[in-house]
């Protein structure tokens, strides 16, 4: 009943907006999603961030909404770009870990996400949106995984991340090719060059927009960087400039794209029917060090990406929607990369799938800053891989007293596992355990726990409502190392 009191208070103050637009006219938004890689939520200016200079980001942020907890729901990037796709937590379907790549997937593997899955762009096409992907997938990279066969018109990118370069694979001995730029299902260039992949996912971007502006759009632009390597690549206008290093040029040049991209918007009179959201697939790397910031910074969270910490899970996000979202203001309900899709959805008027389990909700009303609005999720759960390592309710989050890991951000192999419980609203560095002075919450969130390992599993525990991953039985290296051609030459 919440969500729908919530619902009804966001649908009136929006009806002053929307004037005399008609229903067809108010469904039709665009919608934008830019997904960067690996960046941290002290990264950037609107969040804290003194090192990096990002005006864009700032003017987003003036002109829009930030969200101090919204959350992806892993934190590193094949099951986090799962979620965002699919609406659901990774375990849900299959693509938390492998027996042949473990968690991430690596090139030439087998293993994709299932294409009986239902993603954005393709609950988007009922209502007959173009779609692009323009950026990184790593959702597969065998032909029935690939963008083209997941809903989307047009891919420009890569395929998997770009430290998966070419190598051999200890693991298996697989043969890993080049780096491969792709249009489609073409290899356009091998290896990638990376200094000029923001520039050139940016340009390509703002040309498929400009192209599809008389008609609904939606735009997935998943940037590559600051990435996964140890020193993130940026075009010769960015490099060194920036007073930190790789990592601070690749982020100012990611606040060049959203400049670059808001003014297009405006400059093509379609800002006003276009929803963009900027956020990333999991927090930064960060280095052992605090004061060396030349992997990213998370501050002032506690713990680094690749764990279930909140500066893994918890990313920088901005909403903007001039005229919709409420300018200059700030969300902090939690919010989750899975409510995306039933949230677009609704906005479009496209019926969500009625066979499968979504875990996303429509979040309209905190997006639009409806009055007294609240997140619409009961639990959120915190997994590594396969295993369940904590639960958040409300303000609270518990870790459960599991066999801790260096997944885990409060590893500790000399001591006995062990329940902690923050309060990650009013201890934001998570710095004090109060498990002992609540032992009902304790209560609650474990009886939570048990639901979750009861549908999305645990490890050695199968979930109820888990769904497989996809598997390719021909698997083709050559897809991956076709040089370009006369025909076929990368764009300048």
């Amino acid at each position: 009943m919440r969500w729908l009191v919530g619902w009804i208070m966001a649908t009136l103050t929006m009806l002053p907006l929307l004037g005399t637009a008609t229903a067809a006219e108010t469904s039709q938004s665009n919608f934008i999603i830019v997904y960067c890689d690996n960046l941290g939520y002290g990264d950037i200016e609107p969040f804290g961030s003194t090192l990096h200079r990002t005006p864009n980001l700032n003017r987003m942020a003036r002109e829009g909404r930030t969200f101090t907890h919204f959350c992806v729901t892993a934190g590193v990037c094949t099951p986090s770009r799962a979620s965002i796709m699919t609406g659901c937590y990774a375990q849900r379907v299959g693509m938390h870990l492998n027996d042949r790549d473990g968690a991430v997937l690596r090139p030439v593997s087998p293993y994709g996400l299932h294409p009986d899955e239902i993603t954005i762009a393709e609950v988007l096409k009922q209502q007959n949106y173009a779609t692009a992907l323009v950026g990184k997938w790593h959702l597969g990279d065998q032909p029935e995984f690939l963008p083209t066969h997941q809903g989307f018109d047009w891919f420009f990118g890569v395929p998997y991340s770009d430290d998966m370069t070419e190598r051999i694979w200890k693991q298996d001995g697989s043969h890993w090719p080049p780096l491969p730029l792709m249009e489609n299902e073409t290899v356009i260039e091998a290896p990638c060059n990376r200094d000029g992949l923001t520039k050139r996912y940016t340009e390509r971007a703002m040309q498929w927009i400009a192209e599809h502006k008389d008609e609904p759009f939606f735009l997935y632009f998943p940037q590559a960087m600051p990435g996964s390597t140890k020193t993130p690549f940026s075009s010769d206008a960015f490099r060194g400039k920036s007073r930190n290093g790789p990592w601070g040029d690749a982020v100012e040049e990611l606040d060049w794209s959203i400049g670059q991209m808001l003014d297009q918007l405006v400059k093509l009179g379609i800002a006003e029917k276009t929803f963009v959201i900027w956020t990333s697939d999991n927090g930064a790397p960060i280095n052992r060090d605090p004061d060396d910031l030349s992997r990213g910074s998370n501050l002032p969270l506690h713990g680094r990406g690749y764990t279930t910490s909140e500066g893994a899970f918890r990313v920088p996000t901005i909403a903007w929607h001039p005229g919709k979202v409420p300018a200059g203001t700030q969300c902090d309900e939690l919010a989750t990369t899975m409510d995306l899709l039933p949230t677009f959805a609704n906005l479009a008027g496209c019926k969500l799938p009625t066979n499968r389990k979504l875990d996303g909700h429509d979040i309209a009303p905190i997006l639009f800053g409806a009055p007294n609005a609240k997140t619409p999720h009961e639990a959120f759960y915190y997994y590594h891989q396969d295993q369940l390592q904590a639960v958040r309710s409300g303000p609270w989050k518990m870790f459960l007293p599991v066999d801790a890991s260096p997944g885990h951000p409060h590893f500790n192999a000399t001591q006995e596992p062990t329940t902690l419980l923050f309060n990650v609203v009013d201890d934001i560095a998570c710095q004090h355990n109060v498990a002992d002075a609540h032992p009902e919450l304790i209560t609650r969130l474990t009886a939570l726990a048990d639901q979750a390992r009861n549908d999305l599993g645990d490890k050695d525990q199968l979930g109820n409502g888990q769904r497989p991953i996809g598997k390719s039985s021909h698997v083709s290296p050559q897809r991956l190392e076709t040089p370009p051609n006369e025909s076929s030459q990368p764009d300048s």
